[in-house]
């Protein structure tokens, strides 16, 4: 067994630069005294060759930034949330920050584990989004912590947040079918515990309303926001009459139920139309490529950051405009 390799100190620096541990820190943290310009290249030269790392948890504790945002999503296998955690990493690191993410896992529990393991590495700020009702908004509040929510809030929750408003977005996609003369209009949607799934579903619910169609509680399918969900509602789906039309409430579930259809020779668009929410390259790269709701993704991303960058204490709620990406999978020609 190889033994514990002994960690380089600033004392091993000094002494390969012939110098004093003042000097060398001096030279580390750019001050506060000056530093002769060939003792200082001498000290970075032994920085180089020792392997030194500076200890940026202590200096953390002096400048009050530890240059690190913390980043918590319920599932960041989800090609929509990867989308999204990509555009933040990105957006923060043109801004010398750092992003540490964490998956809940779509569970509570492991949630607040996060939440409270984030808080203790002291970061500069969280970008969150909860599994269903934002339960310890009260606890980063405690905290002290900029944060900004990735969704929906409550209005007087008091809280940054940014967000597509998803209720009008499923209305729109949802008419965009009844526009096209579909009547008969299935929905696959979340967990009916979630904000998103009730907003989603509300926006169906309205786009049916509107067009004076008859909403079937027989066509409301709830499952996860998952593939195996998506893939599973719609066998439960073709048990009972092909409706006209579907909604997968996100991508996955869409993917999820191309799959059921296909194994039961079920075309898309010709037998049923679909569309989706959160739509990413994935699904202009399907085939059919879905209609869907997609997201401004690095626009939101750039928000979120400069929330955080300019932190001054007041909730700021930062509403986008949605696409509606049309596609194959409704049966119109999609756009190039």
């Amino acid at each position: 067994m190889n033994a514990r390799l002994k960690k380089v100190t600033r004392s091993d620096v000094a002494k390969e630069a012939g110098t004093s541990v003042a000097v060398v820190s001096y030279v580390i943290n750019n001050g506060p005294r000056p530093v002769a310009e060939a003792t200082r290249q001498r000290v970075l030269a032994a920085i180089k060759k020792t392997g030194y790392r500076p200890n940026n948890i202590a200096k953390a504790l002096v400048s009050g930034s530890t240059h690190a945002y913390g980043l918590i999503l319920p599932d960041i296998s989800n090609p929509f949330l990867s989308s999204v955690a990509h555009a933040l990493q990105l957006e923060a690191f043109k801004h010398g920050q750092v992003l540490l993410p964490g998956d809940s896992g779509d569970n509570r529990i492991r949630e607040k584990e996060l939440i409270n393991n984030l808080l203790n590495r002291q970061i500069d700020g969280l970008l969150y989004t909860s599994v269903d009702r934002h339960p310890y908004i009260d606890l980063i509040q405690a905290s002290g912590t900029p944060c900004v929510m990735l969704d929906w809030v409550y209005a007087d929750s008091n809280v940054s947040a940014i967000r597509v408003n998803e209720r009008i977005a499923a209305f729109k996609v949802t008419q965009h079918l009844t526009e096209h003369g579909y009547r008969d209009i299935a929905i696959i949607c979340g967990p009916l515990s979630m904000l998103n799934t009730q907003d989603r579903l509300s926006g169906w619910r309205d786009a049916l309303e509107q067009a004076n169609l008859a909403i079937k509680t027989e066509w409301i399918f709830s499952t996860d926001y998952t593939r195996l969900g998506g893939y599973e509602a719609t066998l439960r789906m073709l048990k009972g009459k092909l409706p006209q039309a579907l909604f997968a409430s996100n991508e996955l579930q869409a993917f999820g139920c191309l799959r059921a259809l296909a194994e039961h020779k079920i075309k898309v668009p010709a037998d049923i139309a679909l569309v989706c929410f959160n739509a990413t390259q994935q699904s202009l790269y399907n085939v059919p490529s879905l209609t869907a709701v997609r997201q401004p993704v690095d626009q939101m991303a750039q928000t979120a950051i400069n929330i955080l960058r300019t932190w001054n204490g007041r909730a700021q709620e930062c509403e986008f405009e949605f696409e509606l990406q049309i596609g194959e999978s409704c049966g119109c020609q999609p756009e190039r």
